[in-house]
């Protein structure tokens, strides 16, 4: 049986315009496309100083993406299933055997 963890959810009003959850969701989701097109420019960069150009960046997107991520959660905009141990062991054996086939 799932179980949700959570905080208490903070009303926010609805309707047409924008609230706080809103800005706070659109900020995520640009967060998020952000780090993957700076980890695809990190990968592309044509020397070492360029890619730690991208790399300090990318790192403090990352680390802002999380603060986001935890003012929802601790808001309860965001929730999160805890996941039965079954399932979890049945996923670390199956990543465990196709490792063990690349290794191969």
């Amino acid at each position: 049986m799932n179980q949700k963890v959570s905080n208490p959810k903070v009303e926010v009003p609805t309707g047409i315009s924008c609230n706080d959850k809103d800005y706070l969701n659109t900020l995520l989701s640009c967060l998020k496309e952000m780090s993957k097109n700076y980890v695809m420019a990190m990968s592309e960069a044509s020397n070492e100083c360029l890619y730690e150009k991208h790399k300090q960046v990318f790192l403090s997107l990352i680390s802002l993406q999380r603060e986001v991520y935890e003012l929802m959660f601790r808001k309860g905009w965001y929730s999160l299933e805890q996941a039965e141990i079954q399932k979890i062991s049945q996923k670390l054996q199956m990543l465990s055997q196709e490792y063990q086939d690349l290794s191969a």
